[in-house]
Order: C-alpha cells, then structure tokens, then sequence
C-alpha cells in the first residue's frame, strides 16, 4: 500500500537521526565518564577506547528502543498536524488500523534489541569487567606515575614519586607510606631505583629518612639511611569468583536462578517486551490538540518512557531483594502496561468517551 510505504519511509528518516543524535549523546557521557576512571586509575589509559566501546555497544538496547519510540511519536503527530490523519479516518480505517504496518517496521529494530539485551550486553559488561581487572592486577611499580599518589595492590602502600626517568626504572623525590606487621612506615628518600634479585624486585632508596610508628603504642622511631632496599611485588593478585550479575550469560542466570540472577534476567527481559509496548503507546499518545503545544505529546512520552525504565530498575532491586516475585513483576509491569495501552488503543479506535456513556445511562435510568 502506498500509504503504508510512505509512513515506513518518513519512519526510517526520523529513526535515523534519532539514533544518530542519540548516539553521539551516549558517546560524549561515556567517554567524559571513562576519561573519569581513567584519572582516578580505576582503567588503563591506553584502553580508554575500547572500554568506552564495550559500555556504548551496552547502551544500545535503550537507545534504539527510545530512537523508534521518537520516530513513531514524531511521525504521528507531524500527520495529525497536516491532517493526513484525518484523510485516513475518512477513508473508514481506524487508529488500530496503524498498528500493522508500525510493526512490520519496527519488528526488525525489537528482534535487534531483544539481542543485545540478552546477549551482546552480558558480553560488553564481561569484557569491561576483564579490563579492569586485568588493569587492578598490575604489579606495584607499573602503578606508580610521577607526581601521583599511586596505591599498592594489596592496599597497604602509597606510593609518590617527583620525577622518573625515560625507562621507569629510577626517579627522584620518592615517597612511600605502608602499614605491615602492626607499624605504619613512612619513608622518604632523594632518589631511588629498581634492580632485580632473582625472582624479585628490589626498590633501592638512596638519602632518606624512614619513620616507624606502631600501632601498638611502642611509640616512634627516626632512623636515616643511605642505601635502603625494599621489595616490591610484581604479583597478580587473585582474581575474584564472583562474577558481577550483569557480567553473566543469560543462559547461566536462568540456570542458577538466585534473586540477583532473576533480577538481572527481568531486567534483560523488560528491555526486549519494553520495545513492543512503547510501540503501542506512541500511537495512543501521538495525538496532537491544535490548542496545544506541538511538544506537549513529546514531552509526555518521554516523561513515559523515563517512568517505564526506572520501573525496570526498580523492579530488578526488588527482585534482587526479594521483594516481588520474578513472574509477578513481569506480568504487573509489562502485561499491566500491555492491557492498559491496548484499552487505551481501542478507546480511541472505537472513539469511546465517558460523557456519552454517562447520558445513555441516565436515559436508561429515565
């Protein structure tokens, strides 16, 4: 049908450059976001890219079901303002009439983000989680950056240093803080520089002062050196078992359902029967009143999907926190939403009202 062609058209134009624009929004947060993690050591600088990569391509799925939602909102209501609503009303085809071909659109778009919800996103979290743990493993001198307060792996030493040399193997101004065996250990020095002893690696401070002070309330004790050595671990440490939720396949979390599996697996479910229920809610509220702001329907179809989403949130810690029932927040949340827009579909296919509805009953009354 011509007129079904057309709408598919005007749809792919304006799902496009939602996209587009959205996307280079989520691109922008990222990588201000990543630069962030990147400062505060928490991921490798030379990785910024690919982790920026992994959280975009994990974003996807509510980008393109908020990119098809604009489309269909926009499409609509641009033909309810130049009238070409009215001409298909006239033609004796109702609102529900619109449903088919939207579908035949946008079922393309569902079926991509029901994947990436359910299986690119598990594995861009997994790849992430790799990079930094990979990053979190380092050995003590690969972590310390001239003019940076730089912690150990284990946690119990900082480390400073002024000025290194072109092959990270010497610098000056050296500080380091540790707490071991009940004392806390300040020691300073004018310069410093690694060597290795077998298997281990040696830290050799020259011209400094070590402070001890126990924890045990021994009381305090200054020494000065020339030559001090301390050993600095290049270990990995052991990386944890406990893999994040959102990290795991969703095969493993339907296979080893505890609530913060299920929680996770109804969160990757809403975001794919998300899709289909925003399909029909942008033609309920596309509708647009001549009286009113051209932005009115879009502004409250954003303020819908911003609901709907922080529902799938709030539902995947209430499952977490066993709270709601896994299948009872599926059916409350997505079939409650389905029913309803569905009833508000056919209210305005058949043109239904409650003013009409009222008059007939107090005729009958009469």
């Amino acid at each position: 049908m011509l007129f079904h062609s057309t709408v598919r058209k005007e749809l792919a134009r304006s799902f496009g450059a939602s996209l587009v624009v959205l996307v280079t929004i989520i691109v922008t947060m990222t990588l201000i976001r990543t630069l962030s993690l990147a400062s505060r050591g928490s991921v490798n600088p030379e990785e910024v890219m690919m982790v920026m990569g992994y959280t975009v391509l994990g974003y996807l799925p509510t980008v393109l079901t908020l990119s098809l939602f604009i489309a269909i909102v926009g499409t609509l209501s641009r033909m309810y303002r130049d009238s070409e609503m009215v001409i298909w009303f006239s033609a004796g085809r109702g609102l529900a009439s619109l449903v088919r071909p939207l579908f035949s659109f946008a079922w393309p778009i569902l079926m991509v983000t029901a994947l990436l919800g359910l299986v690119i996103w598990p594995w861009a979290n997994q790849q992430t989680q790799e990079l930094k743990d990979r990053y979190g493993r380092r050995g003590d001198l690969e972590r310390v950056a001239p003019g940076q307060f730089q912690e150990s792996a284990n946690g119990r030493r900082v480390f400073f240093l002024d000025k290194d040399t072109p092959d990270n193997k010497s610098g000056k101004n050296i500080f380091i803080s540790s707490v071991e065996r009940d004392k806390e250990t300040v020691t300073s020095a004018r310069s410093g520089h690694v060597e290795t002893i077998g298997d281990d690696q040696f830290l050799l401070l020259s011209d400094g002062q070590r402070l001890e002070n126990s924890l045990k309330g021994e009381g305090l004790r200054i020494s000065e050196f020339e030559v001090h050595g301390t050993r600095v671990t290049n270990n990995s440490l052991i990386p944890g078992e406990n893999t994040p939720a959102k990290a795991r396949t969703t095969v493993s979390l339907m296979t080893n359902p505890t609530p913060v599996n299920l929680g996770e697996l109804a969160w990757r479910l809403g975001v794919a029967l998300a899709g289909v229920n925003f399909v029909l809610l942008a033609v309920t509220v596309s509708s647009v009143n001549p009286r009113v702001g051209r932005s009115g329907n879009l502004v409250f179809a954003l303020f819908a999907f911003v609901v709907y989403y922080n529902l799938l949130n709030l539902g995947q810690n209430w499952i977490s926190n066993q709270r709601i029932p896994f299948l009872s927040f599926l059916l409350a949340v997505h079939g409650g939403t389905f029913c309803l827009t569905s009833l508000w579909l056919a209210k305005q296919h058949n043109n239904w009202g409650f003013r009409p509805l009222l008059l007939r009953l107090r005729r009958e009354r009469a």
